[in-house]
């Protein structure tokens, strides 16, 4: 009985192997995907290997007598894949029985009645509910066995045994019901995920929309109040001109806020070269000196040679951003550090400020669409800087403590010279 067991055992690990590889691959091979015949042809394919084996690794019922698992799988494939499935399947299997045990006409008609009887079943058990299903699939298994029965009574001399109930008539519509569950419970679990996929997707689109109507309407609120004000017939020339200032500077700021969320949404541009580090942050901070002057910042700046791959328009851009920020956090002035430090393999950038810093809630959400520290701030100029450190292959890290600054470390491949 040990023996039996085991090997029943065998035969259903073959199986449940068989389902499990069948999920991997429909959900994380897109080929599978595009068509219906590619996937009953991997359903094909998954369930026949364990029907062989199955046939490989049988059950020794007795001295004279031995069998398998086989039916489940086929019984599995026809519920769900109907005749595309089980004519495949009966196929393969009558193949693999006659080649390793010869032919017998019993084997044949068996075989061949579930797989009519299984694939007229199929249109019906796919429109059930999950609960259906295995309930359906247990009896339906049961119902076939006993028809197998009856028909190996009445073609042959068949002598039922009290093993052969157990382990054709028994154990087959137990195992049915156990695999449909795990294949249930997986296609479940699968569709849980997508839709969470899809609902985390809707919630960054979402937030970007939100973001972009908000930040968009306030210059534009602005512009509208002082174009309302110009139209005043008693409005001087030198209030007409400050207006006008004012107007365009909120346009120009509403420009600046649409270019930020085109650099994020924009795939990285085919051109990239390489780029020597010290030259373009020589450029960013020179770019940056007058802000930095009138906040009272002075740029304390160790720059060692070094270069990388990747476009320079977004390389400026990203450290723009960072040293903007870090300059825009001390209002009472102060000093911003700019480090290049090279090792072997990386390139990497600590940009350090004496600001206000932040609190450990305020950095979890650090990148974030319209989170900001700053009172007029969008976030959008970290969230930009972040997506270019990630499409230039780099890795950053950020740490600050509230009063005692922040620190952005940087890090890019080196190009190795050959």
């Amino acid at each position: 009985m040990t023996y039996i067991n085991q090997h029943i055992l065998n035969n259903l690990f073959y199986i449940l192997v068989s389902i499990f590889f069948f999920s991997f691959l429909y959900e994380y091979v897109q080929f599978f995907k595009q068509k219906k015949v590619y996937q009953r042809l991997l359903l094909v394919v998954c369930l026949s290997v364990p029907m062989i084996l199955c046939m490989t690794y049988p059950i020794y019922i007795a001295p004279d007598c031995v069998h398998d698992l086989r039916q489940v799988p086929f019984l599995i494939g026809t519920f769900y894949g109907g005749w595309t499935v089980s004519l495949p399947l009966l196929f393969v299997l009558l193949i693999a029985r006659f080649m390793m045990y010869g032919y017998q006409f019993i084997t044949v008609a068996v075989y061949v009645m579930m797989c009519i009887c299984g694939s007229l079943f199929s249109p019906l058990f796919q429109r059930l509910t999950r609960k259906q299903r295995l309930v359906a699939s247990a009896v339906m298994t049961f119902i076939l066995a006993i028809a197998a029965t009856i028909l190996a009574i009445a073609i042959s001399d068949f002598q039922v045994t009290e093993s052969y109930i157990v382990d054709f008539i028994v154990v087959p519509p137990i195992a049915v019901l156990f695999v449909v569950f795990i294949i249930e419970t997986l296609r479940e679990a699968l569709l849980i995920r997508s839709e969470a996929i899809k609902l985390e997707k809707m919630e960054v689109v979402s937030q970007l929309a939100a973001s972009i109507s908000h930040e968009i309407r306030n210059p534009l609120t602005v512009v509208k109040g002082f174009m309302q004000l110009m139209k005043a017939k008693d409005i001087s020339e030198e209030a007409k001109e400050q207006y006008m200032n004012i107007a365009l500077e909120e346009l120009n700021r509403a420009c600046a806020i649409i270019d930020d969320y085109l650099t994020f949404a924009k795939p990285f541009p085919e051109k990239i070269e390489p780029l020597h580090v010290q030259q373009e942050l020589e450029k960013v901070i020179h770019m940056l000196r007058p802000l930095a002057n009138m906040h009272g910042v002075q740029i304390v700046a160790t720059l060692t040679p070094a270069t990388v791959i990747g476009n320079a328009q977004y390389f400026r851009q990203c450290f723009l951003n960072i040293i903007k920020n870090g300059i825009e956090a001390m209002e009472n002035g102060g000093a911003l550090y700019v480090d290049v430090h090279v090792d072997e393999k990386a390139a990497t950038i600590v940009v350090r400020d004496e600001g206000e810093g932040m609190t450990k809630e305020q950095l979890a959400r650090f990148g974030e669409p319209y989170f900001s520290t700053k009172e007029k701030g969008t976030g959008l100029g970290a969230m930009v800087s972040i997506r270019i450190i990630e499409m230039m292959n780099g890795t950053w890290n950020i740490k600050s403590e509230k009063g005692r600054g922040t620190t952005i470390t940087v890090s890019f491949p080196l190009l190795l010279e050959k």
